[in-house]
């Protein structure tokens, strides 16, 4: 077995876990750590000799597993190494429960053992990309995202305007602070916190989700993935900003935007003990109710 591990730790004793981790890998697989979080782990602990990989080399899709330590948020970078390699992903969360990284770093073993044993899915999630007119240098490399694409007001505290077309046809003019294209993934991120539904992971569906929105007769739409978004946005400044997950750059008033499925998708691993709905059952507390 063939294993890449990243991560972004913060907790005193997260990496104790890492090393459990390594421990159970021992003696059937390949190891490979990222380089910047090889270098923290080695610092801190007393291990053994790793080949390491970065962004621009040491992957392929001969790997069988990568595995996130953190949160959402480290899922959502380590996207950026994986890329369309195929590699499936599992995360491991270090901090607060995660709907990406599920797994609880106190059954770390597990991620080897149900792996081996066969009781897990691999679930291939929907990404969007995002192309500009004029083209904006910073979104070349890396335009995809796993959860959302958002543009947002910039410099002020005054709404912008968002026209928003879908295949060409005129949608509306959204006046709010800004407008997320959300994926299913993604439903449960940013999308949730604006008054968005929750969408089970392999719908083909696009969400879109204004935030706070002035014309408060716009609500979240769905629509099929297939859809190709166009946007532009005016305001009384010049420029706004554009996220694709935690990346943000800035885009200059007037540049139309498009959005729309990726060609390519991420395959998660869920295991049959981590499930979607088992996740989403304990993140937003259904059952709590004693009536269940």
């Amino acid at each position: 077995m063939k294993v890449a591990i990243y991560g972004q730790t913060y907790s005193d004793n997260a990496l104790d876990y890492v090393v459990e981790l390594l421990d159970e890998l021992e003696g059937a697989s390949e190891v490979f750590f990222e380089e910047e979080f090889y270098d923290l782990l080695s610092k801190s602990k007393k291990i053994d000799a790793y080949q390491v990989f970065s962004m621009k080399e040491g992957l392929d899709s001969s790997f069988d597993m990568f595995v996130s330590f953190g949160g959402d948020g480290t899922v959502l970078r380590a996207i950026t190494y994986v890329k369309d390699l195929g590699i499936p992903i599992v995360g491991v969360n270090t901090g607060r429960l995660g709907f990406l990284s599920t797994f609880k770093k106190e059954d770390v073993r597990k991620v080897v053992k149900e792996f081996v044993a066969g009781t897990y899915t691999i679930v291939e999630r929907t990404l969007v990309e995002v192309h500009t007119n004029p083209v904006a240098p910073e979104l070349e490399d890396l335009n995809f995202a796993l959860n959302e694409v958002t543009v947002s007001r910039k410099d002020t505290t005054s709404m912008i305007t968002v026209d928003t077309s879908l295949n060409d046809e005129y949608l509306t003019s959204y006046w709010a602070d800004g407008l997320i294209v959300g994926t299913p993934t993604g439903s449960t991120g940013y999308s949730l916190s604006c008054g968005g539904p929750v969408i089970e992971p392999t719908a083909k569906s696009l969400i879109l989700t204004p935030i706070a929105p002035h014309n408060l007769n716009a609500r979240p739409l769905v629509i099929s993935d297939d859809t190709i978004i166009k946007l532009k946005v005016s305001g009384r400044e010049e420029n706004h900003l554009i996220s694709l997950d935690s990346r943000i750059a800035t885009l200059e008033n007037g540049t139309e935007i498009t959005v729309k499925k990726a060609s390519f998708t991420i395959k998660m691993i869920e295991y049959t003990s981590e499930s979607f709905l088992k996740t989403l059952r304990n993140k937003l507390l259904w059952g709590e109710d004693r009536r269940n």
